[in-house]
């Protein structure tokens, strides 16, 4: 069904008196892009904002009869809600309705029209519009859908999220859309708006993500050009210089020798190498060959062997017993 937004506004105002007619138009933005303030107007009139509310009151009365007749206007909006379950964000339903050039003429008529409301932006919902009768719905869908990211702790593709809900999936992501805290990655997946997989705050979770994404360690110096290839990254250029810094100030990250970097989640521990060999010996609870530390030393660092065994050799550290196995000194 084609419908003409403007000209039904035009036929909307057109009972209206000038002043009616001027103050209507400018507080929904529909002459110009902008809606002005109630002052604005009132100081362009010389009246207060008070009286201004009063004339746009008595004119959207007047509309709202008007728009009561619209049948072919309220079938239209009504099947579109039905299309999306009865909820939508506001700035997609605006969209969806009229692209970028008449929203301000599908929010008026929204607005004016019986049977759709607008629900205020707060704290954890964007603003939508909505059939009022589904909105707890939609509402208990958004808890339970953040409660399921939480348990998984990663993001998860829409077909993942779907399983075992009887919504279709139109309607299913319309609910999801009106939530703050679910957004959609560059990658197409959905987690909560705080992980950085959705929303990395500067080159250290980036560096991060392309850990993720790789699965093994990495040199500092291809780290930059990984970075650069996210979709979060933008047009600017990611510096190696900054990115070993935030490497190496940042607990998540391990330098594992010769430039490589991991994650200290993979199980690899901070320290030089001295640190490790006594991290091993501690945990091991017994001595150790030469041979069994060389094995356990380079599961977690990228040095030659002959570096492991310069360190086995202080012997303000490290004792070596009969059999020929490594001990820590005893302070």
């Amino acid at each position: 069904m084609k419908i003409d937004y403007q000209k039904i506004c035009k036929d909307c105002l057109k009972g209206l008196d000038q002043r009616t007619f001027d103050v209507i138009q400018r507080r929904f933005g529909l002459k110009a892009k902008n809606k002005e303030t109630l002052e604005a107007i009132g100081a362009s009139y010389g009246i207060t904002r008070e009286r201004v509310r009063q004339i746009e009151l008595d004119g959207l009365a007047k509309i709202r009869k008007d728009l009561e007749k619209n049948q072919e206007l309220a079938i239209h909006f009504g099947k579109a809600f039905n299309g999306f379950g009865g909820i939508k964000k506001e700035a997609d339903l605006l969209e969806d309705l009229a692209g970028d050039k008449l929203e301000n003429q599908v929010s008026f008529l929204l607005t004016n029209i019986a049977g759709f409301d607008k629900f205020p932006e707060d704290n954890n919902f964007h603003s939508f519009w909505v059939n009022k009768e589904v909105v707890n719905k939609a509402k208990k869908v958004v808890k339970l859908t953040i409660k399921r990211l939480k348990k998984n702790n990663k993001t998860l593709c829409l077909a993942d999220l779907l399983k075992g809900e009887k919504l279709k999936k139109d309607i299913f992501v319309s609910y999801i859309g009106i939530s703050k805290n679910i957004e959609k990655s560059p990658e197409g997946e959905f987690g909560l708006s705080k992980w950085i997989e959705i929303n990395p705050k500067g080159v250290k979770d980036r560096a991060y993500l392309v850990f993720k994404k790789e699965e093994k360690p990495l040199h500092f110096a291809d780290l930059a050009s990984m970075i650069e290839k996210l979709p979060f990254s933008g047009p600017r250029k990611v510096h190696t210089a900054t990115v070993h810094n935030e490497l190496i100030k940042d607990p998540r990250f391990i330098l594992v020798g010769r430039g490589l970097y991991a994650l200290k989640e993979w199980g690899y521990q901070p320290g030089i190498v001295k640190d490790i060999i006594v991290k091993i010996l501690k945990d091991s609870k017994k001595p150790l060959s030469k041979q069994e530390i060389l094995k356990k030393v380079l599961e977690q660092r990228f040095v030659k062997e002959n570096t492991i065994v310069l360190n086995l050799q202080d012997k303000s550290y490290f004792l070596r017993n009969l059999q020929g196995k490594y001990t820590i000194k005893q302070a």
